[in-house]
C-alpha cells in the first residue's frame, strides 16, 4: 500500500511540471506569404519582442469584424504583449509583391490543430496609407476568401489559394483570420503585399 502512494506521488510530481512546460500558447499562424509574425521569427524584422519566439500565439477574441480585437491592435490580435506587430514603422514592413487579379496562396502552419469554424481574409481599402495602424475603417470588412471548416481540424499546414482584388495600388495589408470552433477566439496574422 505504501509503495503505490509513494509511486502515484512521483507520477503526480513528474506530471506536473510536463503539463507546464508543454506553452499553451502554440497554434498557428501564415509562413507564405510571410506574416509579420512569421517575419519577426525568422530574424528578417528586428526588435519584434516576444512574437520572434511565438509566431503561432497572435490570438485574441474572435468574432471579427463585428466583435473581436480593438482598431489599431488587429495585428497583434488585441494581445499587448504584440504590439510590435501593430507598429506600422513608417510603412517600413517587408512585402509580397502582388498584382491585381493574380491567384495568391496563403499558407498557415499549426502547432495545435483546433476545431475550426472558418478562415477568412480581408484586404486594405484603396488608399490606405501603410504608416496606420490597421483599423476597420482602412480594411474592406467583406472578406477576399471566406473557407467554412464545419469545426473540423486543420492539418498541421494548410494552403488556401484566393484570387486578390482589383483597384489596389502600392503597400496594402492583408488579414488572416483563423477563426476556432471551440473557444471565444481566433487567430489573426497581417501579410503586407504590393500592388
Amino acid at each position: 500500500m505504501r509503495k503505490s502512494r509513494i509511486l502515484a506521488a512521483v507520477a503526480v510530481g513528474l506530471a506536473v511540471p510536463l503539463a507546464t512546460a508543454v506553452p499553451a500558447s502554440s497554434h498557428g499562424h501564415v509562413t507564405g506569404p510571410p506574416s509579420r509574425a512569421a517575419l519577426c521569427a525568422a530574424g528578417t524584422v528586428k526588435n519584434c519582442g516576444e512574437i520572434q519566439w511565438e509566431p503561432q500565439s497572435v490570438e485574441g477574441p474572435k468574432g471579427f469584424p463585428t466583435r473581436g480585437p480593438a482598431d489599431g491592435t488587429l495585428c497583434a490580435g488585441g494581445n499587448s504583449r504584440f504590439a510590435q506587430l501593430d507598429d506600422p514603422r513608417g510603412g517600413g514592413w517587408p512585402t509580397t509583391r502582388v498584382s491585381a487579379g493574380q491567384r495568391l496562396t496563403f499558407t498557415w502552419k499549426f502547432t495545435a490543430r483546433h476545431s475550426t469554424t472558418s478562415f477568412s481574409y480581408y484586404l486594405t481599402k484603396p488608399g490606405y496609407s501603410a504608416t496606420s495602424k490597421l483599423t476597420r475603417a482602412n480594411l474592406d470588412l467583406a472578406p477576399f476568401l471566406k473557407v467554412p471548416y464545419n469545426g473540423a481540424q486543420p492539418p498541421t499546414t494548410l494552403s488556401h489559394t484566393a484570387t486578390l482584388p482589383s483597384g489596389r495600388s502600392g503597400h496594402q495589408v492583408v488579414l488572416a483570420v483563423w477563426e476556432i470552433a471551440d473557444t471565444g477566439n481566433a487567430f489573426y496574422q497581417c501579410i503586407d503585399v504590393t500592388f
